[in-house]
């Protein structure tokens, strides 16, 4: 297919960040950007790409989408990856056991365009090409995106992933977005915010034994933090949760 860059018409830029999660190859990476920028996408952040970062393939295969690539961020761990960002989708083929909501790229790119256009910060992960995301990445985003394909084959590349979100995001341009939860003068907490919370959280029960079975830990962690995701928490919310956790294990009232 030949080069469909026209000077002549207008760009239409903007819109959720997208996070690839240990992408294996260059090229792959550039495909991505090019899939991208066809969509009207420029943000675009790497987690530790295993050739490195930058990639003369990565180069090639974006067929003059520089704009993503001279902007690419990249990161040690996911959780930096999105911690600046309030809302976050994750996409997986597998339900892996976790229980949170499930939409479809359609679904989930109407409900991006409602939260980008109340001002807030909106990032989609992407996990590595042969493995997808890991369960502690998924747990950092309030909703899963699975694509309803084949169920005898419904494997995509990287960059057809990526296209296939962000072509359902562009369409979307003309849509008047959703409702959304009116959050007063507070705004959704950032994932930073909310892994700070959880430390917290986990700290104190790791404090009172609730961790009976150092085996189990991790896949209850994963549980609590799904339930705090699907709340969706505001910024003041948090706050006040963790003024709760402090209450509790703190010293009350008229102690010595």
């Amino acid at each position: 297919m030949t080069s469909g860059k026209d000077p002549n018409r207008p760009s239409i830029l903007g819109g959720p960040t997208i996070v690839l999660v240990e992408p294996q190859l260059g090229e792959n990476i550039g495909a991505c950007a090019r899939a991208m920028l066809n969509c009207g996408l420029t943000e675009l952040r790497l987690v530790r790409p295993r050739d490195g970062w930058p990639n003369e393939k990565a180069q090639a295969a974006a067929s003059g989408a520089d704009l993503v690539l001279d902007g690419v961020r990249l990161f040690d761990s996911t959780a930096d990856a999105v911690a600046d960002l309030e809302v976050v989708f994750a996409t997986t083929v597998r339900t892996r056991g976790m229980i949170q909501e499930f939409v479809t790229p359609r679904l989930a790119a109407e409900r991006m365009r409602a939260h980008y256009a109340a001002g807030h910060k909106v990032g989609v992960l992407f996990g590595p090409e042969r493995t997808g995301l890991v369960n502690d990445d998924l747990t950092l985003a309030e909703t899963l995106i699975t694509v309803p394909l084949n169920p005898s084959f419904s494997s995509l590349n990287l960059a057809q992933a990526v296209l296939l979100i962000g072509y359902e995001w562009f369409q979307t341009g003309d849509v008047p977005p959703a409702e959304l939860l009116h959050t007063g003068q507070t705004r959704p907490a950032t994932k930073a915010e909310l892994v700070n919370f959880f430390e917290h959280v986990e700290g104190a029960l790791d404090r009172t034994g609730f961790f009976t079975s150092p085996e189990k830990r991790p896949s209850m962690v994963r549980t609590l933090r799904n339930a705090f995701e699907r709340m969706r928490m505001t910024e003041q919310e948090v706050r006040t949760f963790h003024g709760v956790i402090a209450a509790l294990t703190g010293k009350r009232k008229g102690d010595p």
